[in-house]
């Protein structure tokens, strides 16, 4: 037992490398091993180790060993013995499921600087997926028609604008927003789920998790074969919180799961959004409560690509004049007074014009506002 920490200098190694996966899978689904017991054990062990440590076969190192109780050391003993590595190593890659730590190179930045990281990543589809500009749709799952109608128009709107959609795949907004951006022409999609990735819930967005696999990326901390339980869901809101530079909710009730992702968003200094709704829904409660303590609203997907930066068609334009357009001899006179204050008798010599046509011309430019006179020189007026 002289390989303390053996495993943590080696070189990274694939998200894919089968055995490897298969030793982080068998790791993350020991009894007991909670989140942040898992970044302590794998920030000091590489893999294969860590599964040594916990199995009571490898000495731990000086860090990990003060949170080993006697009750862990057990339970993760008799956990470790009912996971050989090798049989999760076949399951993940029969499944097409990769896995990373943060030691790795395609663990994402974003989470890496999070103060809340995952310990272990398992992904399928294509990490590319995050490198676009990212926009959290979320929502509860009792949507209504029209909070279908609108997550889809999301979705399928930013999408096409070059954005990526990262949601959480359950029913109701999360898969029309996740269904609308994989019908647009650029559509890509983050899908961040509760459990394992080798068993979709809910079952009817079965056919969407291999779409969002297919055409984006699926990501989940929990090992395939893992429960979508309870506690599960707001540990899932944080990454989906992470990931995204903007969070929208779209119908949410006054205690929607929603919120969780909203106050975990919050606290990463990321902006959140709301779609407004009829006082009189439940189903948008939430959203209407986001929005009296200074949510943004997005009544159009154009809310959103503006507050990314992304949408220029709204822009200020050039301000309205109400001055009437000089025309004819006004507009003569008026470029005389635009290059350099000038006199009457300069309008009348430079001109040619006479001195009542001068002086008239001049008053009428004074009186609609485009020129202004000052001891006897006429200057124009910027509006």
């Amino acid at each position: 037992m002289d390989r303390v920490n053996a495993g943590a200098d080696r070189p990274c190694a694939s998200g894919h490398d089968p055995l490897r996966v298969g030793y982080l899978a068998a790791v993350a689904g020991l009894e007991l091993a909670t989140v942040a017991r898992l970044r302590v054990l794998l920030a000091h062990h590489g893999p294969e180790d860590a599964y040594l440590v916990a199995a009571g076969r490898l000495q731990p190192h000086p860090v990990v060993e003060p949170m080993l109780t006697g009750d862990l050391r057990r339970a993760w003993a008799a956990s470790a013995a009912r996971r050989p590595p090798e049989y999760w190593a076949a399951r993940c890659a029969e499944a097409g499921i990769g896995a990373v730590i943060a030691s790795d190179a395609d663990f994402p930045a974003l989470l890496f600087t999070d103060p809340q990281p995952p310990a272990v990543l398992f992904h399928r589809g294509d990490w590319s997926t995050l490198e676009p500009r990212r926009v959290g749709v979320i929502g509860t799952r009792n949507a209504t028609g029209p909070g279908h109608q609108f997550a889809a128009r999301l979705g399928r709107e930013l999408a096409d604008a070059g954005v990526s959609i990262v949601s959480g795949l359950a029913k109701g907004i999360d898969a029309a927003a996740h269904r609308g951006a994989l019908g647009a022409e650029r559509g890509a999609v983050v899908g961040v789920v509760a459990n394992g990735l080798d068993s979709p819930y809910p079952r009817q967005n079965a056919q969407l998790w291999e779409a969002v696999a297919a055409g984006g990326l699926l990501l989940s901390e929990w090992p395939p074969g893992t429960e979508p339980e309870r506690f599960r869901f707001p540990l899932r809101n944080r990454i989906i919180a992470a990931l995204s530079e903007i969070v929208v909710v779209v119908e949410s009730r006054e205690r929607g799961g929603s919120l969780t992702t909203v106050r975990e968003a919050l606290e990463r200094g990321i902006e959140v959004m709301a779609v407004p709704g009829s006082v009189h829904s439940r189903a948008s409660a939430g959203t209407n409560q986001l929005l009296r303590d200074g949510a943004a609203p997005v009544t159009d997907p154009g809310d959103v690509l503006l507050a990314l930066g992304l949408d220029h068609r709204r822009q200020p334009g050039p301000a309205f004049d109400p001055r009437p357009l000089p025309r004819g001899i006004e507009a003569v006179v008026l470029d005389r007074c635009r290059a350099d204050p000038c006199t009457l008798e300069h309008v009348v010599s430079e001109l040619g014009l006479s001195v009542t046509e001068a002086a008239m011309t001049l008053a009428r430019l004074e009186r609609s506002g485009w020129v202004r006179e000052s001891g006897g020189w006429f200057e124009q007026v910027v509006a």
